[in-house]
């Protein structure tokens, strides 16, 4: 029996507790010429909830990766990214603020770079559905620190769609230490030290509520982001 052969694409779905929002991202997604990993990490039937839609769409490839244990964001990526059998590969919050649509245009922009990601901040965006104005003041200074404090130009470290070479992340990821939602700066970071090329491009966001980031997650992304920066050196 010959083995399967590799998907063109891989994109990792991290879903802590995401039942009730799995089910709406899943249709939206019309087609995908690749493979689907969730990770799903919490409490909740989500990861029954995804084996159930596997089984009702043989039209997609899509794999549960089930954890005990809370991995947090970077984690659940991590997990996902590790089980990645494509050479293109991503991710994308699992709340269907970005649609698979921009998802494969930003995987179409590959041949030119090593990474790239969406950006709300940068022209030619569209925000069907802003965020409120005091997550917006947050987000701003959160990047006007990333800004000073990693030397990164990127407008909008946070987008939760990314995609990669896979030679480009396997290089990176036995050296990766966040696991929490700062997990994107430190990847990005990593890479540009590296010497890959990152693109940052305009893309298509809706916001959709009950975003898992909390308060004290942000204490947490700045405290672990002061930590890698001061335990990595000099660039």
């Amino acid at each position: 029996m010959s083995p399967t052969p590799a998907p063109r694409h891989s994109l990792v779905i991290p879903a802590y507790n995401e039942e009730r929002r799995i089910v709406s991202f899943f249709d939206t997604i019309r087609a995908f010429d690749g493979e689907l990993i969730v990770v799903c990490d919490g409490t909740d039937a989500t990861a029954e909830i995804v084996d159930r839609i596997a089984h009702e769409r043989p039209d997609l490839v899509i794999s549960c990766l089930r954890y005990k244990e809370r991995l947090g964001k970077g984690g659940g990526v991590i997990a996902g990214l590790g089980a990645a059998r494509a050479p293109l590969v991503g991710y994308v919050d699992a709340d269907g603020s970005t649609s698979i649509d921009e998802l494969k245009r930003l995987f179409s922009q590959l041949g030119s770079f090593d990474g790239v990601f969406g950006s709300r901040w940068v022209p030619g965006s569209h925000l069907e559905v802003r965020q409120g104005i005091l997550r917006q003041l947050e987000s701003r200074g959160f990047n006007l620190f990333i800004r000073c404090f990693f030397g990164l130009s990127f407008r909008d470290t946070q987008c939760g769609a990314k995609v990669f070479k896979k030679t480009a992340i396997d290089s990176v990821l036995p050296h990766m230490v966040s696991r929490g939602f700062e997990f994107d700066v430190e990847l990005l970071w990593r890479l540009a030290r590296a010497g890959y090329t990152i693109g940052e491009f305009p893309i298509e966001w809706q916001n959709k509520g009950e975003s898992h980031v909390e308060r004290r997650d942000m204490i947490r992304m700045l405290t672990g982001l002061v930590r890698v920066r001061l335990h990595a050196g000099s660039p």
